[in-house]
């Protein structure tokens, strides 16, 4: 039986650095077909996380979000014709039901790319949808498919038409599938085990990254970008109601796609459920947490003395670390016995 390792249990080891300012290092990402990011981070597809105004937000940093599919056709259409600033926009489908007719009404209202979206998505319905979305839409058209954990999932689905795959399996932070399924690998592990493939395919690691330290561990893993909804959740920008409670504590919904909640509200009933709800503070502005996330991943990279993505993979070193390195790695005077 293997050993596997979550973004926890390593660590990069510093490296010599001649870089003078962090503005030197360049942290944009090419995933091909017109779709460069200037910061390597997507909104996840969540329906409290990515619509019309979370797209609008990461786009003016050079990020990008991913519209939720969990609407009608022409409300998903509407949320994607909301962005007006040069931005990068992405939306999300199935791969049964409308799924086809959505993607041809996505295309025609101006997407940049589409995004298949499914919990297990190395599997035979990933494969017919696929092969019918290149044979409809030809190879200009960036295509981003998921989730997988291994290196035969992401082998196949590139294969299988995938320009990238968004790779991890129950890793989110309201994901339940580990639980309920019993099924996944930890997150960082996900990343290596995928970047040995040998196709011309994208990674975005999607799932189990708290901090910016946990972004520049995935890219020097082999990571193309990243893909996180946690760390955004709260923020103005996100769907729903702020909320105020009668200490006045704003806070937003953030649920998993999974939940019982979600299918509920999508389709008026659930089946199995792997993931929860919860609610989180509101945090103001989503331009102030991606400002701060940057600034960890040029950092980052600067640890590592990499003024570049590809120059961070190369240099990357890492090392596993026991639960007292874990313990010392946190700040812990607030643990301290005095």
């Amino acid at each position: 039986m293997n050993r596997t390792y979550s973004y926890d249990d390593v660590l990069l080891m510093p490296k010599y650095s001649d870089i003078r300012s962090r503005s030197e290092i360049d942290i944009s990402t090419d995933l091909g077909k017109g779709t460069k990011l200037q910061l390597p981070i997507f909104a996840s597809p969540m329906d409290t996380i990515s619509e019309g105004a979370m797209a609008e937000a990461m786009g003016k940093v050079g990020a990008s979000a991913i519209i939720h599919r969990y609407n009608t056709i022409e409300e998903q259409v509407c949320e994607v014709q909301k962005v007006t600033s040069p931005a990068i926009v992405g939306a999300a489908i199935g791969v049964s039901g409308d799924y086809l007719e959505r993607a041809v009404a996505l295309v025609d209202g101006g997407v940049d790319f589409l995004c298949v979206d499914v919990a297990h998505g190395h599997h035979i319905m990933m494969n017919e949808a696929l092969k019918l979305l290149r044979r409809k839409f030809g190879n200009d058209l960036h295509i981003m498919a998921g989730n997988v954990a291994t290196l035969v999932g992401i082998n196949d689905l590139a294969d299988w038409g995938a320009d990238s795959v968004r790779c991890n399996i129950g890793g989110g932070s309201i994901c339940s599938t580990r639980i309920q399924t019993g099924h996944g690998l930890p997150g960082f592990q996900t990343i290596l085990e995928c970047a040995k493939t040998t196709r011309d395919v994208k990674i975005i690691a999607d799932g189990g990254i708290k901090n910016s330290g946990d972004m520049v561990k995935a890219l020097a893993a082999g990571a193309d970008a990243v893909m996180v909804g946690s760390l955004l959740a709260g923020a103005t920008e996100t769907p729903g109601e702020i909320f105020k409670d009668t200490n006045g504590f704003q806070w937003k919904t953030y649920r998993g796609m999974a939940s019982k909640e979600a299918q509920i509200d999508w389709r008026g009933k659930y089946s199995s459920f792997e993931g929860v709800a919860s609610r989180v503070p509101h945090r103001g502005t989503v331009n102030t947490i991606l400002q701060d996330l940057e600034k960890g991943i040029r950092s980052g990279f600067s640890y590592s003395g990499a003024r570049n993505l590809k120059r961070l993979q190369h240099r990357a070193q890492f090392v596993t670390q026991t639960s007292s390195g874990l313990s010392e790695s946190r700040t812990h005077i607030t643990t301290r016995k005095w």
